[in-house]
């Protein structure tokens, strides 16, 4: 059953208001997803109780319950792996033009204000913390690897040991968290218990209604598409490699004396072979 086969019957017993609240939940199920009480009743110009008024018509006992039924609801139709493997039908263009869509919006929303007022506090930072969810990990391992060839202190924190890896962060740290519907649990919580001590969060997610956007004022909104059953890692490596440049600029002579001593280490220890490919091969 989707809102909208829950909303028909009873469409003629519902107020004026409580249909402009119907419209803007079918228009955008999301507003009810991942928004409060308080955020849907600005966006309906109406009051709280008339919200949870909505969501007793709708035969739920308030505002939570409704909240938690669309959420699953979204969840198995929009993002569940089983229902997007069977949607493109086995044809590439659909994702092509989807991926290549994304990288256009990343780019218009990484503007050079955008990435300074993201890049920052990663700059400014003691220590950088990076959590991400599933499927948002790609991202998340290109920021870590980036980011610890020019700064020290960059930690990539594993779901399984969160709490022990996260004991020594505080106020004067930043913490980078990736992630996009289907929220992860583990980041979100692990988030917010981050900015209650006074960490400074930059969130790469997906939209002003994502739970990440209310912690803090210094986020972007991506474009994910999906490719088959998964999300696109392309917008977020792109985000990361992006704010990885920024940050080199901000650092100036000291990520360039790092990105030195680090080469010298590698020549060192032989890291890479002493091999470089012919231009061309006789067949």
């Amino acid at each position: 059953m989707s809102i909208q086969d829950l909303i028909a019957p009873i469409n003629d017993r519902l107020t004026p208001t409580e249909r402009r609240i119907a419209a803007l939940v079918l228009a955008d199920p999301t507003l009810l997803a991942f928004g409060t009480v308080s955020d849907l009743a600005n966006q309906a110009q109406t009051s709280r109780p008339s919200i949870v008024r909505f969501a007793t018509k709708l035969g739920f006992e308030g505002y939570t319950d409704l909240q938690s039924w669309i959420r699953n609801e979204l969840s198995h139709h929009l993002t569940s792996p089983s229902e997007r493997i069977r949607q493109h039908g086995g044809s590439v263009a659909p994702i092509r033009s989807a991926i290549e869509d994304a990288i256009h919006k990343t780019f218009m929303t990484l503007d050079e204000q955008r990435l300074k007022a993201l890049a920052t506090p990663i700059t400014r930072a003691r220590n950088v913390w990076i959590l991400s969810g599933e499927t948002s990990m790609a991202g998340a391992i290109a920021l870590q690897s980036g980011l610890s060839m020019i700064r020290s202190n960059v930690n990539l924190v594993e779901e399984h040991s969160t709490g022990r890896e996260l004991s020594s962060a505080a106020k004067g740290d930043t913490a980078v968290v990736f992630d996009f519907a289907r929220y992860r649990r583990n980041s979100i919580t692990a988030a917010r218990a981050l900015s209650e001590l006074g960490v400074k969060i930059v969130a790469i997610t997906d939209g002003p209604l994502s739970p990440l956007a209310s912690l803090t004022t210094t986020w972007c909104e991506l474009k994910i598409p999906a490719v088959g059953p998964f999300d696109s890692s392309v917008p977020a490596v792109l985000t990361a490699e992006l704010l990885v440049n920024q940050v080199v600029m901000q650092l100036g002579k000291e990520a360039h004396a790092r990105i030195d001593r680090l080469e010298g280490l590698w020549q060192a220890t032989g890291t890479f072979l002493n091999y470089s490919p012919r231009a061309s091969r006789d067949p």
